[in-house]
């Protein structure tokens, strides 16, 4: 059952935003937790491959570029028919009257199959981990992720509240979002992938510097290699301004996004941040982010 199938007006008046609490250290929301046990007991496959983000990070359009990767030979009828959430499902999802990510997760007749988390490192399924499995964690700025993450949550009619700028920008400081910390979720991945050859840390301001580099890079950590035309094509069609415009790419069937507040793919740009911060914003944050992150090695570019 995709999830498009939720469309009827009742149903989607019964979804309401969620409320943050504490779950194991991590602020989440019960459409995240609510299958917790099913999640945890997840049986991966050794050729199932993970992609791993904090939320509004380029999460969508690596799931594109693998799914193309991989499938865009199956059939046309796939890339024309199968919204991406269908084809990379979401694993820790459980909204009332949807089919949940971890059912899809299990259903997919694809191989490899393509599943995507938000859950920080801590929280992934131990199978994963056992199955030796592939992971792909992007990373974005933290300037360009909070303010892409407050579009999102007021375009998204299953997340909390996300009240004014101002206050959304202070709750993202102190790391009481869906998921968690910024910081905590960057350097944990970071820190794990010191230790494990199986994921592929990769930057946002990256892909959008050189998209096709990014993609060679990938394809040299899944072992495919695709003809340089086929590299072309999908650095072509995953474009920003291609997806957008791909229905099944940009989330407009997603019964529970609202495009009349705001698309779900809105900029995609590095440094919209300068169009949001005041200069006083700007200093706090930086002063926050220099005390959060001084024992971490990770290097952001907040433009290029």
């Amino acid at each position: 059952l995709p999830l498009h199938s939720l469309n009827s007006d009742h149903q989607m008046d019964s979804l309401s935003r969620a409320l943050l609490f504490d779950f194991h250290g991590v602020s989440m929301t019960h459409y995240f937790t609510n299958n917790w046990e099913n999640v945890q007991n997840f049986q991966a496959r050794p050729d199932d491959i993970l992609i791993a983000t904090y939320p509004k990070a380029g999460t969508t359009w690596v799931s594109y570029i693998l799914d193309l990767l991989y499938f865009s030979k199956m059939s046309c009828q796939r890339q024309t028919t199968v919204p991406i959430y269908d084809r990379v499902p979401f694993l820790e999802i459980a909204v009332p009257a949807l089919v949940s990510g971890k059912d899809m997760a299990d259903h997919l007749p694809t191989s490899p199959r393509l599943i995507k988390t938000h859950f920080p490192v801590q929280f992934v399924p131990k199978s994963f981990w056992e199955q030796n499995c592939r992971i792909v964690y992007v990373a974005r700025n933290a300037k360009d992720s909070v303010v892409s993450y407050y579009h999102f949550d007021c375009m998204n009619k299953v997340q909390p509240d996300p009240g004014d700028w101002s206050s959304f920008l202070q709750r993202f400081i102190q790391g009481k979002m869906v998921f968690g910390s910024w910081y905590d979720h960057v350097n944990g991945w970071w820190k794990k992938k010191q230790t494990s050859s199986r994921i592929h840390y990769m930057f946002y301001e990256d892909m959008v510097e050189n998209t096709g580099q990014e993609i060679d890079k990938l394809c040299s950590f899944l072992g495919v290699s695709p003809t340089p035309e086929e590299k072309n094509s999908i650095s072509v069609r995953s474009q920003f301004d291609s997806m957008k415009k791909d229905q099944m790419a940009n989330n407009s069937t997603n019964a529970v996004m609202d495009f009349n507040v705001s698309p779900f793919m809105r900029k995609g740009k590095v440094g919209d941040w300068k169009n949001h911060f005041t200069v006083a914003q700007n200093q706090d944050f930086d002063e926050d982010y220099k005390k959060k992150m001084k024992d971490s090695q990770l290097q952001f570019r907040t433009e290029i």
